[in-house]
């Protein structure tokens, strides 16, 4: 059947030459490189859920009594937002499985994406001619954190007012503009005009996923124009790509894949509850707690918020940038900008404008390695400032302590990190460590294109 389809084709418009060129691609054989595949594959099944959820979501702020199966709920005052959530969640066949998997799927494309970045960072991905897919990918994430706050955003229950809230107060202290822009995207004093729901609702199903979504398919374009990169190893080259071909090897592979993803989801949203809007309530300020916590992607944004100190800028009686600047939107400035200027500052530090094909190990580059431990150490240190408060109020620690704990780690442990990552590469590159090494191991030798391959043994 496939032979009769491609004459078809090729007896009509002559495709025989490019249908056997696209079938013999060839892609690396390394495990890391599934991580783009796992990010691509979560936002399919983001949009096939987001499509199902979008037939029972009500998008609206207008005011309705609850009147669902959910008895703690019953004769509550609601917006039609919450009240559809509830309902998707409890009364809708399979509501509850795809809202669950589709939350987690969201999950899934963030974690994928940052992975997969910290990989190509590692390793010298993003160097000439692959920088603008590396910019791409950046924007892709920052992306994909605004689309994921979006969607957490929309039914209207506590949590989510309460990420609006804040999110509403780090909007009013961008300096000059911050009380119109605002005013701007909420329609007025929060929590807003009767069409911010409606509004963030298009954002979110629309807007941003078609951005998404093109940058996806420019991203894959250059990739095949372009060619995969792939690690040093025997008979790979500047010029060649060594690995399984398109077809059969990697598209029964990369199907399989797919189908792992979307079983792992789909188990679970079946098995593992996530964002219970029905027990969390619809949004009142004066419910409103500390101990929240937010999806993990947004998660380093709070903690940047919850340890800057209460310092404001005054000239005169006017504030100059308020607090919730600092943390809320300076802090994710300043990372983005590192992560789209690393290319350069790296190209310029080294003066290398070649062309690389072939991907360096971490120890390869001691300096590149140290600082990108360093620059995740800093992130992950203010995540975690986010994330982890609850569990040490319980364990007894004050939370005056753990402020200043995690503001002294956030100024150090970067150092400690680029200094032992950095040292820990040196020491492995002169030594060129391998897995055949060693005491009874199999000898090696190094290749001229800096692989590895066992040393031939003669009996004397």
């Amino acid at each position: 059947m496939i032979a009769r389809a491609v004459r078809w084709a090729d007896e009509r418009l002559g495709s025989s030459p490019l249908v056997k060129k696209t079938l013999r691609y060839a892609f690396p054989d390394h495990w890391s490189f599934l991580l783009g595949e796992i990010a691509l594959y979560a936002f399919l099944f983001l949009v096939a859920t987001g499509v199902y959820l979008s037939f029972f979501f009500e998008p609206s702020n207008a005011r309705t009594v609850y009147h669902g199966s959910y008895a703690p709920l019953q004769g509550l005052p609601v917006s039609k937002a919450y009240e559809s959530t509830v309902n998707l969640s409890l009364d809708v066949p399979a509501g509850l499985l795809i809202r669950q998997a589709h939350h987690w799927a969201a999950l899934l494309f963030l974690v994928a994406i940052v992975l997969h970045l910290v990989r190509i960072v590692f390793t010298g991905g993003f160097r000439k001619p692959r920088d603008v897919n590396y910019y791409i990918g950046v924007t892709l994430l920052g992306l994909g954190i605004f689309e994921g706050f979006c969607g957490y955003s929309l039914p209207d229950d506590l949590m989510s007012g309460m990420g609006l809230a804040i999110a509403y107060a780090v909007a009013l202290s961008l300096p000059v503009i911050g009380v119109k822009f605002a005013f701007l995207v909420w329609g007025g004093v929060f929590p807003g005009s009767p069409s911010f729901i409606p509004r963030l609702y298009i954002v979110h199903v629309l807007i941003v996923p078609v951005i998404i979504a093109t940058l996806i398919a420019i991203h894959l374009a250059i990739i095949v124009r372009q060619h995969h990169s792939q690690f040093r190893g025997p008979g790979r080259t500047e010029r060649n790509v060594v690995g399984t071909p398109l077809w059969p090897g990697y598209a029964l592979r990369s199907l399989g894949l797919l189908m792992a993803v979307g079983a792992t989801l789909f188990l679970l949203g079946g098995l593992v509850q996530i964002n219970p809007v029905w027990q969390w309530g619809p949004y009142e300020p004066g419910l409103s707690t500390s101990g929240a916590q937010p999806d993990w992607y947004v998660g380093w944004l709070i903690g940047a918020l919850r340890l800057m100190p209460n310092w404001e800028p005054h000239i005169g009686g006017y504030t100059l940038i308020p607090n919730p600047f600092f943390g809320g939107a300076l802090f994710p400035m300043v990372v983005f900008l590192l992560l789209y200027a690393w290319p350069s500052i790296e190209r310029r530090v080294t003066g290398d404008r070649l062309r690389h094909d072939l991907l360096d190990r971490p120890r390869d580059n001691p300096w590149r390695s140290g600082i990108a431990a360093g620059f995740l150490t800093w992130v992950f240190i203010i995540f975690f400032a986010g994330s982890m408060d609850r569990l040490f109020f319980r364990a007894g620690f004050a939370y005056e302590s753990q402020v200043w704990f995690f503001r002294i780690a956030a100024l150090v442990l970067p150092f400690v990190a680029y200094r032992v990552v950095r040292r820990i590469c040196e020491e492995l590159k002169s030594r060129e460590e391998h897995p055949m090494r060693g005491s009874g191991a199999v000898p090696v030798r190094r290749t001229p294109d800096g692989g590895f391959e066992p040393a031939r043994l003669q009996r004397q």
